[in-house]
């Protein structure tokens, strides 16, 4: 996809992602069916949902990776599914490296202090940041307070609201 540097500062950016996941279409059955898989497998309800690119907070976890950012009835999810170019699949194989796995964490709702929507501010800044927003949850685990920082695309703010009400 080519954007003329004029478009980029004009028109609101491009969604470049079409995941199947994210559509408004109410009758595409893929979708339904994956949302309702998902349901069943957590056990929870999906209250809203985003596209996100987790940065930084959670421990083993060092470099930043895309997935889906999923408040649920139960608490934040953050769910990474692992790609991998064929040319580097096929380069794994003689070595013997495993396929990179899947990376998920769970933070349940009654650790959830609070969540927060950061944008930044400074126009010099906006010029050579991301555009998103950063979705930063502050929880309690094992009685030490932890903060995870994501930056989140489509949905920022539905996803924050549905948080917000898990914390006290």
């Amino acid at each position: 996809m080519i954007i003329c540097f004029r478009q980029w500062f004009t028109e609101a950016p491009p969604t470049v992602y079409t995941y199947p996941m994210f559509s408004d279409n109410k009758d595409d059955d893929s979708v339904n069916e994956f949302w309702a898989e998902f349901e069943a497998e957590t056990g929870e309800t999906v209250l809203a949902r985003s596209m996100g690119k987790y940065i930084s907070g959670w421990d083993g976890y060092s470099d930043p990776l895309w997935g889906l950012a999923v408040a649920t009835s139960g608490g934040f999810r953050f769910h990474h599914f692992p790609k991998e170019a064929t040319i580097f699949g096929i380069a794994r194989i003689p070595s013997g490296r495993k396929p990179p796995k899947e990376k998920k964490f769970f933070i349940p709702r009654e650790t959830i202090i609070s969540a927060e929507l950061v944008r930044e501010k400074r126009w010099w800044k906006k010029l050579l940041a991301s555009p998103s927003p950063f979705l930063v949850i502050r929880f309690r685990l094992d009685g030490v307070e932890k903060e995870v920082s994501i930056e989140i695309d489509h949905n920022a703010v539905a996803v924050t609201d549905a948080l917000k009400g898990a914390s006290g």
